[in-house]
């Protein structure tokens, strides 16, 4: 155990330990170079531990240089590099950046925000047999692989589907590929054969032209020789024929003349019964017209009795003639205004014109300023889910609360300049900048039990100090060293924030130098009460020995804002907010509208009594007037009827003489009997005609089949040119030699084929309408499909092999786990019973089991710690948000201890751990730690703390170094043995 005073130099023996073991400076959460650790004013520092180890020690030592913030290594005392350091402390199952073997003053709260993966990775490492975080990793990987196989196996099964698929499709390109070349060889057959075809009816047309033309010559013989006498006896038949031929013709032609005019009579007639028609319809349309013309007669006097009625009503009123006059001056008057009022409106509408595009302007500035806070809103969102959810919550349930709430610092903190941004968002700690702030405790309570307990959102929350310290006065003057303001002055924020910030970060006493601050900061760190400060680019922390006055400073870089360079200038929002509630309450001539239309709806009012009984009267009139003409034009009906009468009488005289007319010509049907006769008489001279044609027929026969003989002669000898040609052509065609005869195969082949020119045009077409139909296809499709189906086979045979491979590693998982999971859930076991023994001797409740959503997600695996310290309370997972500082300690603290018997490191350090606790936890705990790390089969225990509780139990396996700091302090000039002589008199005294 380690025990001293604040500031007396107790973490630097951890931070020691640390770096002496190659321990990374990130461990320790202090400076991050090297050179930090080493005392102020000192060009370099020594660390040397010494390691107990069977067979012989082992000596490490490390020198620190400051100036180039490097370090000279040895073992045994011997130069060798960092690395083999590293490897000798591996070796010795020593891992300082173990948070359940080392645990340093400033990482104490980083072992309660430890994930449940990383608290079982560092109990393997710490407790667990070697080979438990080795398969562990195995198991990792392998499923990492299994994975990797699984998407390789998946998307290769779907790159084979989509494979076959387009395959598929392809095949039905390569199948209408074959189909088309079937086609086209179909084609080329029939282009073959079709001139053998020709060649064969040419041939058959030249036989049937020779044997045509020997029967046409005999003919031609044998009608020469019974011409003559025929020929006389028509030629007498003709000569007494003509005359009658004339007298049918004449006849014929006067029938046609008779038949013409009844025609046109009869059509005559019908005009004349239309035009009755249309005369008895006009009559039927001026009776329809009468009868209207009373109907508005009637309504017309009607209307009048109305009219006339209304008027005497409004004859009984007084006379508003003086009414009207007085009304027409106030018009006047009112026309005079409504100029001026024009004016003024032109004037405002001009002035609202102006007042717009200001407001436009506002508008525009207020939304970007609202888009700024949108930012930080987002930037909180992604950084910090629970923390927005929670803030929706709030703004949805503000009026739950009485106090004043404000949303979470880093929305409401406002730093006036962005370059100062960095210097506020180093010295805040992100926890706060996310917490909301409540001016009573009741709200924060009743905000954590709806967000934290119900809806289990990770949040913080802070109750502003009771008393305002927002205004306190800096506690000196930063005139010197090149300070030009305090934390406070950087930025605005609300009156409960700001007295927060100044009593938890004493942001107005935090001052800000600039690059003169860094040249002189020697000087500056000398300053007295000078705590924490901040140059132009890092931050330091001064720190002074109690016991010797002694300073010692670390410093950090300041990092780059993240949150909050986006500033709004909220006093600025306001005023804008202010100058659209006036812009927008302005007057826009509302009143100098009503007025008008008051002023034209009076004047409406007043012309329309004045001219009501002018409008009847005038009413009156147009409806007399209106009756008059319609009397006036009122049709008579009786002399319209006897007009239509004398028209049809008119009509009908004139359908008489066209009746009359019309049978004179019925009068030549008589002649129809003479053409009747002469028609007899054709008939008779029918015979002689067909004589007659019969000489004709054969005088014109003998010289066509003259004719015909010649011409047969012609054809014969083209046909003759025309089948040498045909034949050649065709051999030709099908690659052969004159002489040659016609192959066998392609005479089974044209055997199938149709035999004449019609039929094999036809098919041809057919054939070449099919093929045309099969586009874009060529013999580069059936070479693709042929590759493609290839490809198939290789993807089948690689999915395969990758299949086998699959299962083989799943095979290896399966061992592998079976190897690590049991050993690890009887530690994880024996982890637990001690933990909850531990918790149970404190009267409170404790468990750790091995916590998984999915048991083939090996890196998901976690170690989960639930404690309860309240009897009215449920068991909750150790986080940073539920449980206090104190809880959290006591439960960080138990959990080592669990591990202590398990451990397998030599040694175990905790820094500070009991600071948070209440006494009686720190008594219990203190208690546990010393039964549990004083059994022989415990490692080495480094147990430092500032303070201890009176009367407590130690044991002769303690070693207690207090540790003392000062100018006056001379160690080795005590006398130990009188100081337990004393403290033993006392004793017995008391």
């Amino acid at each position: 155990m380690i025990v001293g005073a604040n500031g007396t130099g107790k973490s630097s023996i951890v931070c020691a330990i640390c770096l002496g073991l190659a321990g990374k400076t990130a461990l320790l959460g202090r400076g991050d170079k090297v050179g930090l650790y080493v005392k102020s004013g000192c060009r370099k520092g020594f660390v040397e531990i010494e390691l107990y180890k069977q067979g012989g020690n082992v000596v490490i030592s490390r020198e620190i240089h400051v100036d180039t913030n490097q370090s000279v290594w040895m073992l045994h005392g011997k130069v060798c590099s960092q690395k083999i350091v590293e490897e000798e402390v591996k070796a010795l199952h020593i891992q300082v950046s173990n948070l359940c073997q080392f645990l340093p003053q400033d990482k104490v709260g980083e072992f309660a925000k430890m994930t449940k993966p990383d608290l079982l990775e560092a109990t393997e490492k710490s407790v667990g047999p070697p080979e438990m975080y080795a398969y562990h990793c195995k198991l990792r990987n392998f499923r990492t692989k299994e994975r990797e196989l699984e998407n390789e196996l998946k998307d290769k099964t779907n790159f084979l589907e989509k494979a076959k698929q387009r395959n598929e499709r392809n095949k039905h390109d390569v199948n209408r590929y074959y189909e088309k070349k079937r086609h086209l060889d179909v084609i080329e057959l029939l282009e073959k054969k079709k001139p053998w075809v020709e060649y064969e009816t040419n041939r058959k047309e030249l036989e049937g032209v020779k044997k045509e033309r020997e029967e046409a010559k005999r003919q031609l013989s044998a009608l020469r020789q019974a011409q003559a006498p025929m020929l006389r006896k028509m030629q007498q038949i003709e000569e007494q024929l003509k005359p009658t031929e004339d007298q049918i013709k004449t006849k014929t032609a006067a029938i046609k003349d008779a038949t013409l005019k009844c025609k046109q009579k009869q059509d005559q007639l019908d005009r004349k019964n239309k035009e009755i028609d249309d005369i008895k319809q006009t009559l039927r349309l001026k009776q329809m017209e009468a009868d209207d013309q009373q109907k508005r007669i009637s309504n017309t006097k009607r209307a009048i009795e109305d009219l006339k009625a209304e008027l005497a009503k409004v004859g009984d009123q007084p006379d508003v003639t003086p009414q009207i006059n007085a009304i027409n001056m106030d018009l006047r008057r009112i026309q005079e205004d409504r100029a001026k009022i024009e004016g003024e409106k032109t004037d405002l509408r001009r002035e609202k014109s102006n007042l717009s595009a200001e407001t436009r302007v506002l508008q525009r500035k207020l939304n970007d300023m609202n888009n700024m806070m949108n930012a930080k809103e987002e930037k909180l969102r992604a950084r910090h889910k629970d923390t927005h959810t929670a803030l929706q919550w709030l703004r949805q349930n503000r009026s739950l609360f009485q106090g004043n709430v404000y949303e979470p610092m880093m929305l409401v903190i406002n730093v006036k300049d962005p370059r100062y941004a960095q210097y506020v968002e180093t010295h805040i700690s992100f926890h706060d900048l996310r917490a909301f702030v409540f001016q009573r405790k009741d709200d924060m309570e009743k905000f954590m039990s709806e967000v934290r307990d119900k809806k289990n959102l990770k949040v913080n929350s802070i109750c502003a100090p009771e008393t305002s310290c927002s205004q306190r006065p800096p506690s000196r003057n930063i005139e010197r060293f090149g300070f030009f303001t305090y934390l406070r002055e950087m930025f605005d924020a609300p009156d409960d924030v700001m007295s927060y910030l100044c009593q938890q970060y004493v942001v107005h006493d935090v001052p800000v130098g600039s690059e003169k601050t860094k040249a002189m900061i020697k000087t500056v760190i000398e300053e007295p009460y000078l705590k924490v400060f901040y140059t132009a680019h890092e931050r330091y922390i001064v720190k002074r020995s109690f016991y010797s006055n002694k300073i010692s400073t670390s410093n950090s870089a300041v990092n780059p804002s993240q949150y909050l360079a986006i500033t709004v200038d909220a006093e600025g929002k306001q005023q804008l907010e202010q100058q659209m509630k006036v812009r927008n309450d302005r007057p826009e001539g509302a009143a100098l509208a009503r007025r008008d239309n008051e002023l034209l709806s009076e004047k409406k009012r007043l012309s329309e009594l004045k001219g009501k009984k002018r409008q009847l009267e005038q009413k009156i009139s147009t409806k007399q007037d209106s009756l008059r003409q319609t009397e006036n034009s009122v049709i008579d009906l009786k002399k319209i009827e006897e007009e239509t009468k004398r028209k049809i009488e008119a009509v009908n005289s004139q359908k008489v003489a066209i009746v009359t007319a019309f049978m004179v010509q019925m009068k030549v049907r008589p002649d129809n009997c003479c053409l009747f006769h002469s028609l007899l008489l054709v008939n008779t001279c029918r015979d002689v005609q067909l004589l007659h044609f019969h000489r004709l027929f054969f005088g014109l026969f003998l010289m066509s089949l003259q004719q015909k003989c010649n011409r047969l002669e012609q054809v014969k000898v083209r046909l003759t040119e025309q089948c040498k040609g045909l034949l050649k052509k065709a051999k030709s065609v099908c690659r052969m030699q004159l002489n040659e005869n016609l192959p066998e195969d392609l005479h089974n082949a044209f055997t199938k084929l149709p035999d004449t020119l019609a039929e094999i045009d036809a098919m041809l077409n057919e054939e070449h309408s099919r093929a045309e139909f099969f586009t874009g296809l060529s013999e580069q499709v059936v070479e693709d499909y042929n590759r493609k189906e290839e490809e198939i086979k290789n993807l089948e045979k690689e999915l395969e092999e990758k299949v086998n491979a699959l299962n083989a590693y799943r095979q290896n998982i399966s061992e592998a786990k079976e190897r690590w999971l049991n050993p690890l859930k009887q530690l994880v076991e024996k982890i637990n019973e001690k933990f909850s023994d531990f918790f149970r001797s404190m009267q409170c409740a404790g468990e750790v089991d091995l916590h998984f959503e999915n048991e083939d997600e090996y890196d998901k695996y976690g170690i989960r710690i639930r404690v309860k310290f309240h009897s009215s309370t449920q068991l909750h997972e150790l986080t940073p948000h539920h449980q206090s500082g104190g809880e959290r300690s006591v439960s960080t603290m138990l959990y080592l201890m669990a591990l202590q018997e398990l451990n397998r490191c030599p040694f175990r350090v905790v820094d500070e751990i009991n600071q948070g606790m209440d006494p009686i936890n720190e008594r219990r705990v203190f208690d546990i730690v010393v039964r549990t790390a004083s059994r022989k089969s415990t490692s080495q225990y480094f147990f430092i703390t500032p303070k201890l509780l009176q009367n407590l139990k130690y044991v002769d396996e303690m070693t207690v170094l207090c540790v003392h700091n000062g100018q006056t302090v001379s160690p080795d000039q005590w006398d130990e043995k009188k100081f337990v002589t004393r403290r033993l008199k006392r004793t017995a005294r008391t």
